[in-house]
């Protein structure tokens, strides 16, 4: 039964849709694990949703940023951004079953495939975490997001602090925390602060920061994290580390990997047509 994770989609559906028929995709035979940002800066969000809704249990979707940002949005937690392009959601005649069915998608998943253990997330992992804290701490938050007190909690999501974890946190700002990290991460100090004005390349890292898959003694360091949400980072194969957001929704590629025993990671990708003008942007 191959496996395979790709990277961002970001409501381009006809590039999902190419990817898929290039892989020979079957929901019969293959798995699909879709690493987040699943919708919106593409032209298609809507038909996003519906498709890896149809696939069932072949295909698997993280949350990323630009998923809860569609759910504050649907719940009159925020305005729409002029670059948005989600009013296919949001006016759509299931939106209801749209909208629970990505509300119910896991924020990290770990796995073991041909013997090698993958944790999957959206953005990052904070340092100090393992595996098995990281899918604890994600857990808590699918808890607040899959129950009656999510418009509450996306009224109180938003925000930078605090900036590093401590077990001792609680309430909005332990979840803050673990959001921020698993949706938003890219950069952080070795003692963990997370920064996130910076959407620059792993080789722009401000001033006492650096990637966070780069911390020494990260707890993550000896199984393989495999993320998207950072377009201008790109593709990155290391044994640690699997990069996927390649791009698609600002003309890039959008990315697969099929994988294989002993790290023998196959990528496919397929081109796309920008759907947004490249330039200063967030991911």
């Amino acid at each position: 039964m191959p496996h395979y994770l790709i990277g961002d989609v970001q409501g381009c559906d006809a590039a999902l849709q190419r990817l898929l028929e290039t892989i020979d995709f079957s929901p019969s035979r293959d798995t699909l694990w879709l690493l987040g940002d699943l919708v919106n800066r593409g032209p298609d969000s809507a038909g996003v949703l519906r498709r890896l809704m149809g696939y069932g249990q072949a295909a698997h979707c993280l949350l990323g940023n630009h998923d809860l940002h569609l759910l504050a949005i649907a719940h009159g937690v925020r305005p729409p951004h002029r670059s948005d392009t989600i009013a296919d959601v949001l006016n759509a005649p299931d939106r209801p079953a749209l909208l629970d069915w990505l509300r119910r998608q896991p924020l990290a998943l770990r796995e073991t495939f041909d013997g090698e253990e993958i944790l999957m997330v959206h953005a990052g992992v904070l340092p100090s975490w393992c595996a098995t804290k990281t899918i604890a701490l994600a857990a808590e938050l699918e808890a607040v997001l899959r129950g009656p007190d999510l418009p509450a909690f996306l009224h109180r999501m938003y925000g930078n602090e605090p900036a590093r974890w401590d077990d001792s946190l609680q309430g909005d700002a332990r979840l803050r925390v673990i959001v921020n990290a698993l949706t938003r991460l890219r950069f952080c100090s070795d003692a963990g602060e997370m920064e996130f004005a910076t959407t620059e390349g792993a080789a722009d890292a401000p001033p006492g920061y650096r990637p966070w898959f780069e911390v020494p003694g990260r707890q993550t360091a000896g199984i393989t994290v495999a993320f998207g949400h950072w377009s201008r980072l790109g593709w990155l194969d290391r044994p640690d580390v699997l990069a996927l957001d390649t791009g698609c929704v600002w003309g890039g590629c959008l990315s697969a990997v099929r994988l294989g025993p002993a790290h023998a990671h196959e990528l496919i990708q397929v081109k796309c047509e920008a759907a947004q003008k490249p330039g200063p942007r967030a991911d």
